[in-house]
């Protein structure tokens, strides 16, 4: 079943296909074969169909290969299809007959893609820069190419990997595939991890009721407000802030020529002060700052105008631990510039680091350019220069990785000029056209 979809491509996939019924499963594996034995089909092929909830179903497309999602037969089955298909290639006959396949358990694949849900699952490109995957086992199973220092490009389709799991039910499944989602890990581009966490979670897919446009039938749900990150979560980031900055003051200490300089400590000693750190970091569109007071062994926090207890340490490349109180947690803190990655409770949190002793400028632009969200193509242009459009007038049309965007108008106002013509490859960041908004 590959009933769950986003722009009519899929986005998960399971087998066997909930309420399937064994006389319906056997009705399309009769006319699968009618069709391939109807033009003398030699080799794996794939057939699909679009069925009906009173159980009628017609016939979609043939694909001469194996599919995106063949690895949910494969977990049910036991069988290795590219082995079978190579050697059905090769001229030898099949290993088994259809009388001696069977099904065991249930099975579940979610695409992992670089692709912004938010953003009208828009395709995202970069380079990978930190990849943590669940552990691969009789349960788990990770389909993938890519690696950490890998670049993401527009020139292909944006998965990273295919995350599959087995269990002997669908439930069971389900909370394999759950786990194995708050175990993934991308840093250096946005992807849609979180929201398959959702989509997995959400009533409708829990209780199987599938179809193409669960995805928009549930929106409030798969697309939530942002919330603030937990207080637990936000002491994980003060605890990778400061095992850090310990490890950096060693680090320089080793090689210095007094290693024993006081200029090397990092307990936040004062003249005539408590020894304390600022931290603080932009958490969405709100600072949330944090002061450190230095124990004995642990550290008081003024977090949001209460003093709170914190303890932890780092336990492994970008790995941290912390109990805030009584709340403890672990997980992964990884930096890029001012950028936190927050990885904790199965969740993600970005994080924004600011130096409260830098001078910070806001640099407000004025212009009314729109710019390329992504690399691609144009493909259409919609308005004519000089007339005047109101918000949300549709303007241009981008296409990239099998997908098209458009650009609207951002308020009312006039288009200036396109700066692309049709077929114009863009790179991401590009302006497009110049607009003028209304007076």
């Amino acid at each position: 079943d590959c009933s769950v979809q986003r722009r009519h491509q899929k986005v998960l996939e399971e087998a066997p296909a909930p309420g399937m019924t064994a006389e319906r499963r056997a009705q399309m594996g009769q006319a699968a074969v009618a069709a391939a034995r109807a033009i003398g089909y030699v080799g794996a092929g794939t057939v699909e169909f679009i069925a009906d909830q009173d159980g009628t179903f017609h016939f979609m497309e043939m694909n001469t290969r194996l599919q995106v999602e063949h690895p949910v037969t494969e977990m049910i089955t036991g069988l290795d299809l590219v082995e079978w298909q190579l050697r059905v290639a090769d001229g030898e006959r099949l290993p088994l007959a259809q009388d001696d396949l069977r099904i065991r358990g249930h099975a579940l694949e979610a695409r992992v893609y670089a692709e912004d849900p938010d953003r009208g699952f828009l395709p995202a490109t970069g380079r990978i820069v930190h990849l943590a995957t669940p552990a691969a086992s009789a349960h788990v199973r990770i389909d993938t190419g890519i690696r950490a220092g890998d670049e993401i490009t527009p020139w292909y389709d944006p998965m990273i990997a295919k995350l599959i799991v087995w269990d002997d039910d669908r439930d069971h499944a389900l909370g394999r595939m759950r786990t194995a989602l708050a175990e993934f890990e991308v840093v250096g581009l946005t992807t849609n991890v979180d929201f398959l966490q959702r989509l997995v979670s959400c009533s409708a897919f829990d209780r199987a009721d599938l179809d193409t446009g669960l995805i928009e039938r549930h929106r409030d749900t798969l697309f939530p407000e942002r919330q603030p990150v937990a207080d637990v979560v936000l002491a994980l980031a003060v605890i990778a802030e400061l095992e850090t900055t310990a490890a950096g003051a060693r680090a320089r200490a080793a090689l210095s020529g007094d290693r024993w300089s006081p200029w090397h400590a990092t307990d936040g000693w004062r003249p005539n002060q408590d020894n304390h750190h600022v931290l603080a970091w932009r958490d969405g569109e709100v600072e949330r700052r944090v002061v450190v007071h230095y124990r004995a062994n642990d550290y008081e926090i003024e977090l949001d105008g209460r003093m709170r207890h914190l303890s932890g340490r780092a336990i492994g490349a970008n790995t941290f631990e912390a109990t805030l109180d009584d709340a403890s947690v672990h997980g992964t803190v990884v930096s890029r510039t001012d950028r936190r990655d927050v990885f904790a409770h199965g969740s993600h949190a970005v994080l924004t680091y600011i130096d409260p002793y830098a001078q910070q400028a806001d640099a407000a632009a004025e212009g009314g350019n729109l710019a390329a969200p992504m690399p691609g193509k144009v493909i259409a242009l919609l308005a004519e220069p000089g007339v005047k459009v109101t918000r949300g007038t549709p303007l241009l049309v981008m296409e990239a990785m099998k997908m098209e965007h458009t650009i609207a108008a951002p308020v009312d106002g006039v288009v200036k000029a396109f700066l692309y013509a049709v077929g114009e490859q863009v790179a991401e960041g590009a302006e497009l056209l110049e607009f003028e908004r209304a007076a």
